[in-house]
């Protein structure tokens, strides 16, 4: 895609969780993001289990406070969506948690909508 920069949108609270985050896995985050606005797709970030493909991406960092979790949508051809941002909480296991799965498909479905806003114009900052 090369040059071309997506817009990136926060849907709910992930831009305000995202700013929660220790400054090093912000850090992180936010230049995997960068990627994925120019249409890469950074060596940290996969597709999340659950969601059919690579649509769905998430990005984990370990940093002294824990695992810290991002994950964004490139699905849609308008936006990159940031969809949640979380400490994952859970010791046992590495799947994510039913809720964070949850709050995720939610957010997806308003990141379409979003979408379709955007693309007809209709979308305001």
């Amino acid at each position: 895609m090369g040059g071309v920069n997506k817009p990136l949108y926060g849907v709910g609270s992930s831009k305000k969780d995202l700013m929660a985050l220790p400054m090093p896995v912000r850090r992180l985050f936010g230049h995997a993001l960068d990627f994925a606005q120019r249409g890469d797709q950074h060596g940290t970030a996969k597709p999340l289990k659950g969601f059919g493909g690579a649509g769905v991406l998430e990005i984990l960092e370990d940093d002294a406070g824990g695992t810290y979790r991002a994950v964004y949508t490139v699905r849609f051809a308008q936006a990159v969506f940031v969809l949640h941002c979380f400490q994952k909480k859970s010791k046992s296991g590495i799947a994510t948690p039913q809720q964070d799965m949850d709050v995720i498909r939610a957010r997806l479905k308003v990141a379409e909508l979003l979408a379709k806003e955007l693309q007809h114009g209709k979308a305001g900052d």
